[in-house]
């Protein structure tokens, strides 16, 4: 496992009702009066109100009118809800977004391609999302990080890419994953090796034909067989429910922090692109088995006795499956250059960057020739040297 603090998708209050916070000052999470600090960047909430203060809060006497100003419990502001979207499904990559009703163009944030279609409006069945995490990088702060990152390394760059265009593509776009939960039990067999070392007694001859005795230790190891059984309980693993989004992809920005996860609410969309998931739950599901197996054989891996091992097999039955539907923060920038795409991404809510960009195969080029031509002047110095 690794050391992230995941969050244990069989502790939440599966009934619990959308949070109603407003949103941080600083990220723009949202935070609920009860939280004395932001979830996702750590920032104080002005409006905490500590339990002990709710509970007086509740018995306190009607509100008094003192000079005009109304003294007493602070109203709860509606939840805003977001407006019917449109939907776009991509004819390239296969990704189904939702947008804003008065967006009247659209290209695809994932493969960079204009052939968009608009999605007629109708209930897709779809499962509703889960569990939310906020952008805790604004708009401003992820465009200044994706300059810095294009322009570091210059000397590579191309000369003829249109920077100002390819940032004007980056958008941010709440993306869905799945996150499970499960048990592994598994059987297993291998062969154990435990070291034990012998003395060797050997000699050898020098040059004028002397010969000497020497000992040394030698290394054997006995092998035996053994068999058992061993449990775990596997979660925290996020699996991409976006075909324009592959999983291999994904996992270059994370992890995310999942502790700031909330109660999925529509206000949370409100001014941003999110994506209908395209991968299904079983889809998905196999997936995190297929990581699961790979992290349970790990585990008895190392906790088998003995000095060494071979020929480990490992039969594993999943139970207790539990999922969650997210949708977790990403900028993404999709361009072509030269017909070839490029694709940019940032984890929104820790800004975590991956990405590739384009080089300049002629500036390769003339460095290629250069290291080259050093390295020819040098041996021809070192030749003139060596013939005086």
């Amino acid at each position: 496992m690794t050391d992230i603090q995941w969050l244990d998708a069989e502790a939440v209050d599966r009934d619990a009702p959308a949070p109603r916070g407003k949103p941080c000052e600083a990220c723009g999470t949202p935070i609920e009066p009860l939280d004395k600090f932001c979830p996702a960047c750590g920032t104080t909430n002005p409006d905490f109100q500590s339990p002990a203060l709710s509970t007086s809060a509740s018995q306190a006497p009607p509100p008094q009118v003192i000079d005009a100003e109304v003294v007493g419990p602070a109203s709860t502001a509606p939840i805003r809800e977001v407006p019917e979207q449109k939907h776009f499904g991509c004819e390239t990559c296969g990704a189904e977004v939702a947008t804003d009703p008065d967006q009247r163009s659209y290209i695809c944030p994932f493969c960079d391609s204009t052939y968009v279609v608009e999605l007629p409006a109708r209930d897709t069945g779809r499962q509703q999302p889960e569990f939310v995490i906020g952008f805790a990088i604004p708009p401003e702060e992820a465009q200044a990080k994706f300059k810095a990152w294009l322009a570091a390394n210059d000397w590579y760059r191309p000369g003829d890419l249109q920077t100002a265009a390819v940032l004007d593509k980056m958008k941010g776009v709440y993306l869905p994953f799945w996150s499970f939960s499960m048990r592994a039990d598994s059987n297993w067999q291998a062969s154990i090796g435990e070291h034990w070392y012998r003395t060797e007694t050997y000699t050898t001859t020098d040059s004028k034909g002397n010969t000497t005795t020497h000992t040394r230790q030698v290394q054997e190891t006995e092998w035996y067989p053994l068999a058992g059984r061993h449990h775990h309980y596997y979660s925290g693993y996020l699996v991409s429910g976006s075909k324009g989004l592959p999983q291999d992809q994904a996992l270059r920005v994370q992890p995310y922090q999942l502790p700031a996860l909330k109660r999925y609410a529509a206000y949370f969309l409100a001014g941003w692109f999110a994506e209908e998931y395209s991968v299904d739950r079983e889809q998905a599901l196999a997936i995190s088995q297929h990581e699961f197996y790979r992290r349970e054989q790990q585990n008895i891996a190392s906790f088998l006795p003995g000095d060494t091992h071979r020929s480990l097999i490992v039969s594993t039955d999943f139970s207790h499956v539990n999922s969650d539907l997210c949708l977790l923060p990403m900028y993404i920038a999709s361009y072509k250059y030269h017909d070839k795409l490029y694709r940019f991404l940032m984890n929104g809510q820790t800004g975590r960057m991956a990405g590739d960009k384009p080089v300049s195969s002629q500036r390769i080029a003339i460095l290629v020739g250069v290291i080259v031509a050093v390295i020819v002047l040098i041996l021809l110095i070192v030749a003139v040297v060596n013939a005086r």
